[in-house]
């Protein structure tokens, strides 16, 4: 069983490439609202509500997923988590993003600016020109402001201690969440943050094979 979490501001959009490519039963997690001042502990447990104690299989969590994902997993732990385009724990957190949390300038600029710069996402994000740029639009007019804002604090301020196992799969371009130091389960040579839709035929070759252990 695949339980699929989309990025920030993403949906099941960006899973439409790789889902015909996986061999097993998928279920997608659609994001909730959050309720106001809302932990992500407490907003995983209401993402998990549906899935039973002893479900076996793996929560695979792109970008902010991937943290939604961890966070089911305390809670699910006969699940596995793989996270694509995302990080093991907050000490991941690359330099950008640990200065845009000291200097609180995130809370400066409304998210909704971002979809007045898609160019600028596209360089961020390593969107391809053509149908992925096309569909990168879309997610981004798409976005819903309130939540943006919220899972842009969780992430900066994500308490991951006493986090379980994950299996990271990054792209070697990837500029949200850059290969560091740490090591790396997989790396997808050529891969940036939008990995999961644009190679969604390595990523599904993985998957199927962790769901196979996982089983």
């Amino acid at each position: 069983m695949f339980y699929l979490i989309p990025g920030l501001g993403a949906d099941e959009r960006v899973f439409q490439n790789l889902l015909p490519l996986l061999q097993g039963e998928t279920q997608q997690l659609p994001w909730l609202t959050p309720e106001p001042d809302e932990s992500l502990p407490h907003y995983a447990a209401r993402m998990a509500a549906g899935i039973p104690l002893e479900q076996r299989g793996l929560l695979v969590g792109v970008s902010f997923g991937g943290l939604v994902g961890l966070e089911i997993n305390r809670i699910r732990p006969q699940l596995r988590t793989v996270l694509i385009s995302s990080i093991p724990d907050a000490s991941c957190l690359p330099p950008l993003l640990r200065l845009i949390r000291t200097t609180g300038v995130y809370r400066l600029f409304p998210p909704q600016w971002l979809k007045l710069f898609p160019r600028a996402g596209q360089w961020y994000f390593g969107v391809r020109n053509g149908r992925e740029y096309q569909l990168f639009k879309q997610i981004l007019r798409d976005m819903e402001p309130t939540y943006t804002r919220w899972a842009i604090d969780r992430l900066l301020h994500w308490d991951s201690t006493h986090v379980g196992r994950s299996t990271q799969i990054l792209g070697t371009h990837d500029r949200v969440f850059p290969p560091g130091p740490t090591p790396v389960d997989y790396l997808i040579r050529g891969g940036g943050h939008f990995m999961a839709y644009s190679h969604a035929p390595e990523i599904s070759e993985i998957l199927n094979k962790r769901l196979r252990c996982a089983d």
